[in-house]
C-alpha cells in the first residue's frame, strides 16, 4: 500500500512505513506452539516501542488488511500512543470470524488455510507462490495493471522463502486463535476505541456486500468506537494502489481532522 501513497503525505506528515514481521524484509522471530510472536497484540507492542525509540509517543496509525489488524490493536492496547486510527477494508478479526460462512471459506481462502497447522500450508504456498500472488490480484478487485511486475516479483521472492512463508502462516494461525480470543476479551470488557476512526473499504468487495444488514464496515466498527469517519472507495482490495491520490487525499483530510 505504502509504496505509492506514502510518498504523498510525506510532504504533510513524517512518515514511517514498517514491514510486519515475517512480511517484505522484516526478520522471521522464533514461534512458539501459540503463534504469540506474530500476534497482533505482541506486534502492536513492538511498533508502539519501534516509534518510541524515535522520539515519538504520540502519532496517528493507518493500516490495510493485515497492517490495519495491527493498527487497531494498538489503538486498543495503547490509547495514550494513538492519536487517530485509519483502518482499510478491514472490520476486527473477531467480527469476521463469528460471522464467517460459505462466502468468506470460498473469498477469502487464506484465512482458512493459512491457519492450518504446518506444514501443510506452508508445503502449498512454497510449492507455487506465483499462484497464490496471481490469485490475490486477479479475485479481489484490483486491476492487474495497478500491480507492476516488480512488485509481483517482490511478493513472490518472499513467498520463495521458507522462513517468510512459516512466519505469515503463524500470522494467520494468530488470527485464528490469540488475536480472535483478545478481541473477544475486549468485546466482553467493553474495550472501544478512544481515539476518532476512519474506516475506508473497496466499494465493490466483500465488506460492502456481506455485512450490509449490519450498516456496513461503519455499522460493525461502531461496536468497537464512537468516533467513526467511513467511506468506500473504488479500486478493489488493493484500491491504495489503484488510487492512491485518492487514498492519500483521504487520509490527509482524516490526519489534518478535516473530518
Amino acid at each position: 500500500m505504502w509504496r505509492e501513497v506514502a510518498p504523498l503525505l510525506a510532504s504533510d506528515f513524517t512518515t514511517f512505513c514498517f514491514d510486519l514481521r515475517g512480511q517484505g524484509e522484516s526478520g522471521c522471530p522464533e514461534s512458539d506452539v501459540q503463534h504469540r510472536p506474530y500476534s497482533k497484540r505482541v506486534m502492536a507492542y513492538e511498533l508502539i516501542e519501534a516509534m518510541k525509540s524515535m522520539g515519538f509517543d504520540r502519532f496517528a496509525v493507518a493500516g490495510h488488511d493485515r497492517g490495519g489488524r495491527v493498527a487497531y490493536r494498538m489503538a486498543l492496547d495503547h490509547p495514550a500512543s494513538v492519536t487517530r486510527l485509519a483502518v482499510l477494508d478491514i472490520i476486527p478479526i473477531i467480527e469476521a470470524w463469528d460471522k464467517a460462512d460459505s462466502r468468506l471459506a470460498l473469498a477469502f481462502w487464506p484465512w482458512s488455510l493459512m491457519a492450518q497447522p504446518e506444514p501443510l500450508p506452508e508445503r502449498l504456498i512454497g510449492g507455487s507462490p506465483d499462484a497464490v500472488i496471481d490469485d490475490a490480484v486477479s479475485q479481489w478487485g484490483t486491476p492487474v495493471n495497478r500491480i507492476p511486475a516488480e512488485i509481483r516479483a517482490a511478493y513472490a521472492r518472499s513467498l520463495s522463502d521458507p522462513r517468510h512463508v512459516h512466519a505469515i502462516c503463524e500470522e494467520f494461525r494468530s488470527a485464528a486463535s490469540l488475536d480472535r480470543e483478545d478481541d473477544e476479551v475486549d468485546r466482553q470488557a467493553g474495550r472501544r476505541i478512544k481515539c476518532p476512526l476512519l474506516i475506508l473499504w473497496d466499494r465493490e468487495g466483500a465488506l460492502a456486500k456481506w455485512y450490509e444488514a449490519e450498516g456496513g464496515p461503519t455499522g460493525i466498527w461502531r461496536n468497537w468506537a464512537d468516533d467513526i469517519t467511513g467511506k468506500p472507495m473504488d479500486g478493489g482490495h488493493f484500491f491504495p494502489e489503484a488510487s492512491p491520490e485518492k487514498t492519500a487525499e483521504e487520509l490527509r483530510s482524516f490526519l489534518h481532522g478535516d473530518s
